[in-house]
C-alpha cells in the first residue's frame, strides 16, 4: 500500500507558491521520508498553522523520546540555527539533536517543548519580562571560529530592499524620513562597544513554554557584529506589542531598555530605524517613528 500524501500546511503553501518555492515543495515529500529513515524517526502530522519557510512537525525517536523535525529551504537569515543552538547548548533555547543542510534545505531535529503553549498567550507586560530574561542570558560571546553572518550584513541587506521599495514607489515614505532611517541602520551596527551573539528575532511567537525550563527560545535567527548591539534585539517584540507601541512607543521602549539593562537611547534608535525600513508595507510606523526621541 503506497504511503499517505505528506500533509502539507496551507501557510506554507501559500509562502512556497510566492517565493517561487514551488519546486522546493514538490521535493519536500521525499526529503521528510529520507530524515525519517536516516534519524530513525516516526513522523507525525506537521503542527498547524506552521510558518512560511518551514515544514516542522513532531517526531519520536527510536527510543520513543519526543523531538520535533524542522525541514526548511535556504534562506540567509535561517543559514546558522544550529549553529547557535548549539553554542546556546540548551541554556534559555531548544536543543539541538541533528542537522544537515543541502543544497536548497536545511533540517533540524530539535527538542520538542511540552506543553509547548506559546508565551503569545500571556500578557505583554509578562510577556516583556520573559523576553527580556531570555535575551540576558542568551547574549554570549560567540565562540572561537563561528560560522555567524553580522549584524551589520544583514542590516544592510535590509536597506538595499528598503531603497528598492522606495525607488519603485517614491512617494510610499517621507524622503527625509527615509534618509535618516537608512543613516542609523548602517551606522548603528559599527557603534557598539561588545561582541555578542544577537537572536534578532524573538518575539513572543518564538517563545514557548516547556518543562526542562519554564520557557525556551525557537526558530532563532542567529548573528553577531563586529560589535554586536543588543539594543536591537527588543526591537521585533516591540514591533509585536502594537496597541502599547502605537500608545506610547519612547515609554514601551524604555521599559524594554530596563528590563534588558542596555542603553534606552539606543534601543530608541534601533526601534525608529525599524519602523521606518517597514514602513513602506506599514504605513503607521512611519507615525511611530517621528514620535520617537533620538537623543
Amino acid at each position: 500500500m503506497p504511503a499517505p500524501p505528506l500533509p502539507l500546511p496551507p501557510v506554507l503553501v501559500a509562502a512556497a507558491e510566492e517565493e517561487s518555492r514551488t519546486g522546493w515543495l514538490a521535493t519536500l515529500p521525499g526529503t521528510v521520508a529520507r530524515l525519517a529513515r536516516q534519524w530513525s524517526l516516526f513522523v507525525e502530522a506537521p503542527f498547524l498553522p506552521g510558518g512560511q519557510t518551514a515544514w516542522v512537525a513532531p517526531v519520536r525517536d527510536r527510543a520513543g523520546a519526543d523531538r520535533v523535525l524542522k525541514v526548511a529551504w535556504r534562506h540567509p537569515e535561517a543559514e546558522h540555527e544550529a549553529d547557535g543552538l548549539r553554542a546556546w547548548a540548551g541554556h534559555g533555547a531548544v536543543r539541538v539533536y541533528a542537522a544537515e543542510r543541502t543544497a536548497d534545505t536545511i533540517s533540524l531535529l530539535l527538542e520538542r517543548c511540552r506543553p509547548g503553549t506559546s508565551l503569545a498567550a500571556r500578557p505583554e507586560p509578562e510577556q516583556d519580562e520573559v523576553i527580556a530574561g531570555l535575551l540576558r542570558r542568551l547574549w554570549i560571546t560567540p565562540p572561537a571560529g563561528h560560522p555567524f553572518l553580522s549584524l551589520g550584513a544583514m542590516c544592510a541587506q535590509w536597506v538595499d530592499e528598503f531603497a528598492a521599495q522606495v525607488a519603485a514607489r517614491p512617494n510610499v515614505v517621507d524622503p527625509g524620513l527615509a534618509r535618516e532611517g537608512v543613516a542609523l541602520f548602517r551606522a548603528l551596527p559599527a557603534l557598539a562597544d561588545d561582541t555578542v551573539l544577537l537572536v534578532t528575532d524573538l518575539h513572543a511567537g518564538n517563545v514557548l513554554a516547556s518543562r526542562r525550563e519554564p520557557f525556551l527560545v525557537i526558530d532563532a535567527k542567529p548573528h553577531v557584529a563586529a560589535a554586536g548591539d543588543r539594543g536591537y534585539d527588543a526591537t521585533q517584540h516591540l514591533l509585536n506589542c502594537t496597541e502599547r507601541l502605537h500608545a506610547d512607543p519612547a515609554g514601551l521602549a524604555a521599559r524594554m531598555a530596563g528590563l534588558l539593562e542596555v542603553d534606552p537611547v539606543r534601543v530608541r534608535r534601533w526601534l525608529f530605524a525599524r519602523c521606518v525600513l517597514e514602513s513602506p508595507g506599514e504605513p503607521a510606523l512611519a507615525d511611530i517613528a517621528r514620535r520617537l526621541p533620538l537623543d
